[in-house]
């Protein structure tokens, strides 16, 4: 169960740090006040400072992306748009969609899949954090991130009723596997990627999550118009 935070007098950052897991100071905001911050601040946070911030039991923490784990979201986020253009089951989302998984917690998934009966009338949700539950959530882990602050979110997918959990690992180049928080299965780049029950059909290389296409060697292979 999720609450919100009220910070006793005598913590100090530390404290606060040691709640949320060990995450890196830069990353936790102080306005609103942690253990008051709502909804309403992720999505102004958004829309006026142009920062993407998860809700954690009343604090603002801003979302760890770099470079090549933003590239490796959207290479995937391409892979199973090609793929639910074959075979319309659901939806796939990527690093700025923002759900209300749980009281007090918006998370965002680098990469989200709903499939169709997750929404209401089958229809796109128009709020700007609806209340959905992802049937596959995928992160990409950043250096900033900690592992006992992934732990927690796997946790809470889980608790919410995510069906899936993909943690991709650059440094590795690993795709971890969850049905549950308790069962992983580490794939490397050698193996096939699958969506299970949660995508029947989908399959894609672990390789292929981390490699780009050629580079043009020319300017002479550059398509022109």
């Amino acid at each position: 169960m999720t609450t919100l935070l009220e910070i006793p007098i005598e913590w100090t950052v530390a404290d606060l740090q040691d709640y949320l897991d060990g995450i890196p100071a830069h990353r936790i905001r102080l306005r609103p006040w942690p253990g008051t911050a709502t909804v309403q601040d992720v999505v102004r946070m958004d829309d006026h400072h142009d920062r993407l911030c998860e809700l954690i039991d009343g604090v603002l923490v801003e979302k760890a992306m770099g470079f090549e784990e933003s590239w490796i979201a959207a290479n995937l986020l391409f892979f199973l748009g090609q793929f639910l253009q074959h075979y319309p089951l659901g939806i796939v989302t990527g690093a700025d969609g923002l759900i209300q998984l749980l009281p007090h917690q918006v998370r965002i998934a680098d990469v989200a899949y709903f499939a169709w009966e997750r929404m209401p009338d089958r229809r796109l949700p128009r709020e700007a954090v609806p209340h959905l539950v992802p049937d596959l959530a995928v992160e990409v882990l950043s250096r900033s991130n900690t592992p006992t602050e992934m732990r927690r979110k796997l946790r809470e997918y889980f608790q919410a009723g995510v069906r899936l959990v993909w943690y991709i690992d650059p440094a590795s180049r690993t795709v971890t596997i969850y049905h549950d928080e308790h069962d992983a299965v580490a794939l490397h780049e050698h193996q096939m990627l699958t969506g299970d029950e949660v995508l029947p059909g989908f399959e894609l290389s672990v390789r292929q999550l981390f490699t780009p296409s050629a580079a043009p060697q020319s300017s002479t292979d550059v398509p022109t118009r």
